[in-house]
């Protein structure tokens, strides 16, 4: 199923379960997206496909007839909608804890996000104040590239990209067949076979310059393959801990403030933060994020990965 019409689906599940009064099928296509660029016949037809698929997938969408009104309505039935209460064992609880871990938040959140505000601006009353925790699907990772590869993963695609090794500011391309993505202390990687190198490799991925290129596909993985101890290697000891100096505008950067070991004014404009770091590509991935409130004094290495990374969303 493409990605398109996954996103389809889900909104139409979230419109349904969200509305506290059925909705008829124009205010569906108003509020779905995907489906208000359709013209008439042919969103009918997406419907009905939509709504027959649902249903044999277990979605109960019912139909209801008010007698005030030309159309029927649709709406999906939270009670019928909700699993029985599920029993787990210790070890089932622990595996789904930790998927609950890497699938924190979603990709798919905004275009919800944006189904329920078209439905709030169009009158209809939601509540979509339990929707949040069951339908977020985004894994929490702040490396640009994971997106990518993640997906190049899972169709079994080649990627291409540029790639700054450990301790080094040369950058090289590297054509890769991904056999996964794994976290580990925090820091995520791809392990794969480097074609370039014809031997399998593990490439953090907050070392990836730039835009991850897909190639053609598939390829094979290889039986036994241990991404685990793939990833085992490249990290080598413990990073030591230092301390960077940040400048953080007055009034923003709450989070930082929080961690920071000391904050001193040092201007009408700017506050002088100390926070302590092992990875100066995991700090550039937080701080960056911050935008123009943020601008790293020292050490060198940390200014240069901000500065490295602002470059790379630019580009």
């Amino acid at each position: 199923m493409s990605r398109r019409k996954t996103e389809r689906l889900l909104n139409l599940v979230i419109c349904l379960l969200a509305t506290r009064r059925p909705l008829s099928a124009e205010q569906i296509r108003q509020a779905v997206p995907g489906y208000d660029r359709e013209s008439d016949e042919a969103f009918q037809r997406m419907f009905e496909r939509d709504k027959n698929e649902l249903r044999e997938i277990g979605i109960p969408i019912e139909v209801m007839r008010d007698p005030w009104e030309d159309e029927p309505g649709y709406k999906i039935e939270r009670q019928s909608y909700e699993l029985p209460e599920i029993t787990l064992e210790p070890d089932e609880a622990a595996v789904l804890g930790l998927a609950a871990q890497v699938w924190q938040r979603a990709s798919l959140a905004d275009a919800a996000s944006g189904a329920l505000l078209k439905l709030r601006a169009g009158g209809v009353q939601t509540d979509a104040s339990p929707l949040g925790g069951a339908l977020e699907l985004r894994v929490d990772s702040k490396d640009p590239a994971f997106p990518a590869l993640w997906e190049a993963v899972r169709d079994r695609k080649v990627v291409r990209f540029d790639y700054r090794a450990s301790g080094s500011e040369n950058v090289r391309t590297r054509t890769v067949e991904p056999w996964g993505v794994v976290s580990r202390r925090g820091r995520w990687y791809l392990a794969g076979f480097d074609r370039d190198r014809d031997a399998p490799r593990a490439f953090r991925l907050s070392r990836i310059m730039g835009e991850v290129a897909t190639l053609k596909g598939p390829f094979t993985v290889p039986d036994g393959v241990d991404l685990r101890e793939m990833v085992g290697f490249p990290e080598g000891e413990p990073m030591e801990e230092r301390t960077a100096i940040v400048l953080v505008r007055k009034g923003t950067g709450e989070g930082l403030r929080q961690i920071a070991r000391a904050v001193r004014p040092a201007d009408e404009e700017w506050d002088r933060a100390e926070l302590t770091f092992a990875d100066p590509e995991r700090l550039a991935g937080w701080l960056a994020s911050l935008g123009a409130d943020v601008q790293v004094v020292e050490p060198p290495d940390a200014r240069d990965a901000v500065i490295r990374r602002l470059k790379g969303a630019w580009a």
